[in-house]
C-alpha cells in the first residue's frame, strides 16, 4: 500500500533559512501520526509543507494521487475571530466543500455535509448559530468540515488547544473512531504529548531535525522522550491498538 505523503531528505524554511531539514517520515492510510517537539521546533513549517502552501527547500516530496485529487482536511487553530463567526452549523460544514478538489453539483455538496455532520453527530444542531456554541462542539463542526474536504487525511493543529477536560476526552474518542472505524489517517500537531503517545501509532519528535520517528510505544523508551518525561516515567504508556499494528507489520517485514 503507497503511502499518502512521503518525505525523502525534505528541508523547508523561508528567506533562505531552514527551518526543518532532512526529515524521514511517511504517513500511510490508516496511520495516526502525532507530531511533537518544543515551541520553535518547527512543527508549524512542517505542517506547512505537508500541505503544500510552501515548498520543499531541498528533499523529496510525494504525494499521493489520491490526495491530488480530493485534497487533504485541514483543521488550524481557531483564532477568537473565528469562533465568533456568525453561520449555521449546516453552513460552516458546506464551507468544507469548497476546497474539495474537482467540481461537484450543490447537491452532492450537501450530500457529503450532511453525511460528516451524522457521522460528527452534530445534525441536531445543524441550524444553530457556530458561535453559539461550546468549544467541544465546534470543534466537531470543524471537524465535519475538514472531512467534507477528502476523507483520506486529516491535519490537525493544536486541536485540543482551549478545551475543557471532558471536551478533550470526547475529541480523543471522535478522533480514534474515525480512525480505527472509518481509516481517516491522521496527522496531528499536538503538545499533549501523554495522550499523544497513548492515542497514536507513530510518533515524529522534531527540534528542526527529526530527534524520534517510529512506534509511538518505542517513543517512550527513546532518548527523545527525556525531554519531555520524567525518567522514571520512560515506558509507562499503554500500548494501544496501533501500536500492536506497527510492531507486527514491522515483525513481518523482518522475516521477509
Amino acid at each position: 500500500m503507497s503511502p499518502l505523503i512521503q518525505c525523502q531528505h525534505v528541508d523547508f524554511g523561508y528567506d533562505n533559512q531552514d527551518a526543518v531539514t532532512d526529515v524521514n517520515m511517511e504517513v500511510d492510510p490508516g496511520d495516526y501520526l502525532c507530531i511533537v517537539g518544543e515551541n520553535g521546533s518547527g512543527k508549524s513549517t512542517l505542517m506547512k509543507g505537508l500541505l503544500g502552501l510552501i515548498k520543499p527547500t531541498g528533499g523529496t516530496l510525494v504525494t499521493a494521487d489520491e490526495l491530488k485529487r480530493t485534497g487533504i482536511g485541514y483543521l488550524p487553530q481557531q483564532t477568537a475571530a473565528q469562533k465568533d463567526f456568525p453561520a449555521t452549523v449546516s453552513e460552516v460544514v458546506l464551507s468544507g466543500c469548497l476546497n474539495r478538489r474537482g467540481m461537484l453539483p450543490f447537491y452532492s455538496k450537501k450530500e457529503i455535509a450532511d453525511r460528516n455532520m451524522e457521522k460528527l453527530g452534530i445534525t441536531p444542531i445543524r441550524k444553530q448559530c457556530y458561535r453559539e456554541l461550546s468549544g467541544g462542539q465546534q470543534q466537531r463542526v470543524l471537524i465535519a468540515r475538514a472531512l467534507c474536504a477528502t476523507s483520506s487525511l486529516l491535519i490537525l493543529d493544536e486541536p485540543i488547544t482551549g478545551l475543557d477536560p471532558t471536551a478533550i476526552q470526547e475529541f480523543y474518542t471522535m478522533i480514534r473512531r474515525l480512525n480505527r472505524e472509518d481509516k481517516v489517517a491522521i496527522l496531528m500537531v499536538s503538545h499533549d504529548l501523554r495522550n499523544a503517545v497513548e492515542e497514536a501509532n507513530k510518533i515524529l519528535h522534531l527540534q528542526k531535525r527529526v530527534l524520534f520517528y517510529g512506534p509511538a510505544h518505542d517513543y517512550m523508551n527513546s532518548q527523545a522522550a527525556g525531554h519531555f518525561f520524567h525518567e522514571k516515567e520512560q515506558g509507562r504508556c499503554k500500548p494501544t491498538a496501533g501500536c500492536h499494528t506497527v510492531k507486527l507489520h514491522m515483525h513481518k517485514e523482518d522475516k521477509s
